[in-house]
This record gives structure tokens, C-alpha cells and sequence, in this order.
């Protein structure tokens, strides 16, 4: 489960090269610092560009303390070569000029060539990974306990008659309404038989559009509730065993009426474990829009980061609360 995202203002880390010398020639030496470039009657300090630097940007900053972090903790793999590789060919496909593509990295990733692009996916790819393994690993027992109570379950067997609404290709909207409004009619009519006591798998044969299943009296089979559409597994889960919906149930295929007709023993915590934990990870991230951002402000904070010039840990301080403002806005607007 790899969640891709854009750094915001990443920038080349090959911009921190501060220093330059002359051929063969000793490095001149401006109010205590060593001179980066000089052109006639002109000097420019290393301290001079640091102070440049550090005003603007504090992302290759940033981007240098989590490679730093994390490229011992997370070699490059396999899979990671495979992700990156494919993220590139995409934005390739989608811009096959090479001025299109160049633009778009540059307004995007704020990188100039196809190498540094690299560089940003991979640093992208391990900080999702970071991220990732810090939520898993600071989930409490509560939370797995209460979410296998809540949400694990055993595969479950259960018959369904599916009425679909009869419309046409290029059916209006009042024709596609009417459709629906005699499917839910006809699917309420099943529902009154059944209180009267008829035959659900007669009433499948007779009633229900879905071939494949109509023949053998609705019958699903076992199955685990996430292989079906959310509509049609919450559904289940309400229903005892031999005990059938009350309600037509509305789902993208149309309306069904659902008989539960047996049902198998949840697998022990210990073996779903794993599995709880990969879920709550991501229901975590995908819930909280700022989770990304203060895990990895958690992680930084949790190596004993030390910020030896005030200025830099206020610009630090200034862009993650950016960061955070953004990826709320951005979720609010969505």
C-alpha cells in the first residue's frame, strides 16, 4: 500500500553546492567565509549564499534530513524501482514532448532533467513508506481490538434476487426514474411474498434478473463481505442467519432482496493482525488529510532534530504549517 504524493517547493539538492574553487588556486577567504563565485570587482561568500538559501529554501533543507533519515532504514528494492520507474513512464505517456514533459516537472516537482525527477519519486517512495510503518507501528491494542470486533467477520453465505431497472441506452432522466420506481415496486412486492411465506428460491427463479444465479435460487455461495459493493455487504451484516432483508437494497446493479443463509467463525486476532493494522493505517491517512505531514514532522522530532540557527527552525515551523493548510484545503474542496 503505497500512497503517492508531491512534495510541495522540492528543489535540486545539487543547489547546496556551496563552495567552488578556482583551478589549482587557494579558495579567497571575504570576512571569514570562503568565497562560492566571483566575476570581475565581484565576490559572493558562501555565508552570503547561505543566508540566501536558508530565506528561501528550507524544502532542500528538509528534503536533505529525510534522505538522511530514511535511506539506511529503506534501501532501494526492488519494489521501489518498479514504482518509480512506473510513475515516470506515466508522466511520459501523458506528455510524450520532451518540452511538455520538461514543463511539467519543473511546475510540479521543481526539477529540471528526468534524473532528479528520480531522485524526488524515490525520496517521495520512502517517506510513504515512513510514514506508513510510524501509524502502524503507534496503533494501540484498543483500536485493533475494537476493529476486529467491529469490522472482521467470517465469510458468509447468503441467496439474493436482483431486479434491474429496464432502460435503454439513450433513456431521459424521467425514463430512467420510472425504470427504478417499478424495480423498487417489484422488489417490495417480492419482499410482501416472502412474509406471506412463499419460497425464496422460487421466487429467485421467477423474479430475479441475474442469470447466473436465478437458476440456483439466488444462491451466492460463501464469500467474504469485501468482495461485494459496501451497499450489499452492510447489508449482511445486519442479517441473522436465515434471515432475509426487509427493505429492497439499492446498489449500482439495482435493487436486491437478500436472504443470509449461513455463516462461517471469524480467524483469530492473531492471524488478521497484520491485516487490521494495514487497514487502520490507511483509513487513518485517508480520514485526517494532515496525518502525511505530522507523522513525518513526528519522525523527524523523534531522531532529536536540533535546529542551531533560529532562523532556519522558524522557516522549518513556517513551511509545515503551510504543508498542513494546504492538505486541509485541498480536502475540503474535494
Amino acid at each position: 500500500m503505497k500512497s503517492k504524493k508531491i512534495i510541495f517547493g522540492v528543489c535540486s539538492l545539487l543547489a547546496l553546492s556551496l563552495f567552488a574553487t578556482g583551478c589549482g588556486k587557494e579558495i579567497e577567504i571575504k570576512d571569514g567565509s570562503k568565497v562560492a563565485v566571483q566575476l570581475d570587482g565581484v565576490k559572493i561568500t558562501a555565508t552570503e549564499y547561505y543566508e540566501k538559501i536558508k530565506e528561501n529554501n528550507v524544502s532542500i533543507l528538509v528534503d536533505m534530513i529525510d534522505k538522511e533519515l530514511l535511506e539506511k532504514k529503506y534501501p532501494t528494492d526492488d519494489e521501489e524501482d518498479k514504482q518509480v520507474k512506473e510513475q515516470i513512464k506515466k508522466l511520459k505517456e501523458s506528455n510524450p514532448e520532451e518540452e511538455t514533459f520538461n514543463s511539467l516537472i519543473s511546475q510540479y516537482f521543481g526539477v529540471t532533467t528526468e534524473k532528479e525527477l528520480e531522485e524526488v519519486l524515490r525520496l517521495e517512495y520512502k517517506r510513504n513508506e515512513a510514514v506508513e510503518d510510524y501509524i502502524s507501528d503507534n496503533l494501540t491494542d484498543k483500536e485493533i481490538k475494537k476493529y476486529y470486533k467491529n469490522e472482521i467477520y467470517g465469510q458468509v453465505k447468503a441467496s439474493h434476487i436482483l431486479i434491474i431497472p429496464s432502460v435503454s441506452d439513450d433513456a431521459d432522466e424521467d425514463e430512467i426514474k420510472e425504470a427504478e420506481k417499478e424495480a423498487l415496486k417489484t422488489a417490495k412486492e417480492v419482499i410482501k411474498k416472502l412474509k406471506n411465506g412463499e419460497d425464496f428460491k422460487k421466487l429467485a427463479k421467477k423474479y430475479s434478473q441475474e442469470e447466473a444465479t436465478a437458476k440456483n435460487g439466488g444462491d451466492l455461495g460463501y464469500f467474504d463481505l469485501d468482495e461485494m459493493v459496501d451497499e450489499f455487504s452492510d447489508a449482511v451484516k445486519e442479517l441473522k442467519v436465515k434471515e432475509y432483508t426487509k427493505e429492497p437494497v439499492k446498489t449500482t446493479y439495482g435493487y436486491h432482496v437478500i436472504l443470509k443463509t449461513g455463516e462461517k467463525e471469524k480467524a483469530a486476532l492473531k492471524d488478521v493482525k497484520k491485516d487490521i493494522k494495514e487497514k487502520l493505517t490507511l483509513q487513518k491517512l485517508n480520514n485526517d488529510p494532515t496525518a502525511y505531514y505530522e507523522t513525518l514532522i513526528a519522525i523527524r522530532k523523534e531522531n532529536n532534530i536540533k535546529w542551531n540557527d533560529t532562523v532556519i527552525e522558524k522557516k522549518y515551523k513556517s513551511l509545515m504549517d503551510d504543508l498542513i493548510k494546504a492538505a486541509k484545503d485541498s480536502a475540503t474542496q474535494q
